[in-house]
């Protein structure tokens, strides 16, 4: 077992599509994909702005390349984002990634060998750290971070619905 540090920079994303939406689920009106969604960061350093363009004031810089975000909004190229937290604002979609990522909300999250907290424990992720989502299922996902894989349960974690599954 290996304890993985916050904030991994160099992970690897695996580019997944976007589940898509049930019916009477809102969608965007530029690209018509679900809001709210969950995207990526897709460079290591991001403009947060207070409206959608280039002439609106930069509220935030987001500098965790990999960073889970939620859209919640779209305007022409630009999609409103917030990060576990709630702070977020408008940023231009080239600085996006559809890969899936997720952040760990709790300290010292497991992941185990399989989707079953009485099998092995592969690893455990400090809080903070940004790991890949390989596939989720109804209550846990698979996860990689810095070399290592293995099931975590979807409550500790930020970046997933609670009823999301990703193949």
């Amino acid at each position: 077992m290996r304890l993985i540090g916050a904030f991994l920079a160099g992970c690897v994303v695996l580019c997944t599509q976007p589940a898509l939406a049930a019916e009477g689920e809102e969608r965007g009106s530029v690209t018509n994909l679900p809001i709210p969604r969950y995207v990526s960061l897709k460079t290591g350093e991001g403009n947060v702005r207070r409206g959608p363009s280039l002439t609106h004031r930069i509220d935030w810089v987001f500098k965790a390349r990999g960073m889970p975000l939620e859209i919640t909004g779209e305007f022409g190229h630009w999609r409103r984002v917030r990060d576990r937290d709630g702070v977020g604002g408008w940023m231009h979609y080239s600085l996006l990634s559809g890969a899936r990522t997720v952040i760990i909300e709790t300290d010292l999250t497991a992941l185990f060998q399989r989707p079953d907290p009485s099998t092995r424990v592969n690893a455990y992720l400090e809080a903070g750290v940004i790991a890949r989502v390989d596939e989720c299922a109804a209550d846990w996902c698979l996860l990689r971070a810095d070399g290592h894989k293995g099931w975590a349960a979807k409550t500790a974690i930020w970046g997933v619905r609670v009823d999301e599954v990703i193949d």
